[in-house]
């Protein structure tokens, strides 16, 4: 860091570095006001120390980039694709900017709550959990829509299923214990319908990504499974070998897009920073590449009501409880 008391030649030397036993004397003799030159000028620099120190903090501070935090439940395999988008984020906003990838919700909500990350893609369910401490950012874009669906797939050779209650005593696979579509939107359709979730299927595993979901029913190593709706159609168009396998049963009602959330202390300047830049993605050629290869198209402001029925349907949970 440049010193301060020479940013601008000695016209702005520090006061301190005066030979006060003669000038000092000789100021308060033969002028007017000379002592209280002196307080000025120290005045004066101390108040030029004040702005330059806090100009450095705030260009810090704007330069310190942003954290954002991905899971494979929503987007696996996909590292080379991160790198690109990495880059594109930071070339628009002129600030670093860093993925950093945990195996599940939980880690990545850990790290928002501990400050660690500054945004994350989540999943709804752990969003409105934590809406004391987190706040939506944006919310992308499906086929025009700001929502999704959960949907239940069996085996493509499995034609009798036709809805959950017909998976009794058979291997079941979730994705994550803090999804909706993947966990809590199928537990609680059999809670509705007068069933006890725990002892329904046989057995139930997590797989910890909606592809491994799909995969897990595909091989046969479960009878049904409940996945994002976004994901199944992504590889079904990407996929086609992996998805044919399956079939799709059941969908649930509409849910809010899994959102692109931001701790609640970010300042609203980083976040609208952050906003536009996932807003305009959209706007410009290498934006819109990326968007195709997320099947997305572009990202909004988002509705927050449109989480209200995740509310409700962790409400069911804890009095079924």
């Amino acid at each position: 860091m440049t010193d301060p008391g020479r940013a601008f030649g000695t016209a702005f030397e520090p006061v301190s570095t005066l030979n006060y036993g003669i000038t000092g004397k000789y100021m308060r003799r033969n002028l007017p006001h000379g002592w209280l030159i002196i307080k000025l000028s120290r005045a004066v620099y101390l108040l030029f120390l004040a702005v330059y120190f806090l100009n450095s903090s705030v260009e810090a501070s704007d330069s310190e980039g942003y954290r954002i935090g991905i899971t494979p439940v929503i987007l696996a395999d996909r590292t080379s694709f991160l790198v690109d988008w990495q880059a594109y984020l930071s070339q628009h906003l002129n600030q670093p900017v860093e993925f950093m990838q945990r195996q599940t919700y939980r880690e990545i909500v850990d790290l928002l709550l501990e400050g660690d990350l500054d945004a994350a893609w989540l999943c709804g369910y752990p969003y409105v959990r934590h809406r004391n401490e987190l706040k939506l950012l944006s919310v992308p874009l499906f086929r025009g829509k700001q929502t999704y669906h959960s949907y239940l797939i069996v085996s493509a050779t499995d034609t009798k299923t036709q809805n959950i209650v017909d998976l009794k005593k058979k291997v079941f696979a979730y994705s994550d214990p803090d999804s909706n579509s993947g966990y809590l939107y199928p537990r609680i359709n059999l809670i509705n319908r007068g069933i006890e979730p725990q002892h329904y299927f046989r057995k139930t595993f997590f797989t910890w990504s909606h592809r491994s979901v799909v995969k897990a029913v595909a091989d046969g190593v479960a009878q049904g499974g409940a996945v994002d709706s976004y994901v199944w159609e992504t590889l079904a168009e990407k996929e086609p070998e992996l998805t044919r396998f399956t079939r799709v049963a059941s969908k649930s009602p509409e849910y809010g897009f899994p959102p692109m959330v931001i701790r609640r202390d970010l300042t609203s300047q980083r976040a609208d920073y952050l906003r536009n830049a996932l807003i305009d993605m959209s706007s410009d050629e290498a934006g819109s590449n990326l968007l195709r290869q997320l099947n997305l198209d572009g990202f909004v402001a988002g509705n927050d009501e449109f989480y209200n029925s995740i509310s409700e349907s962790i409400r069911i949970l804890e009095g079924a409880l």
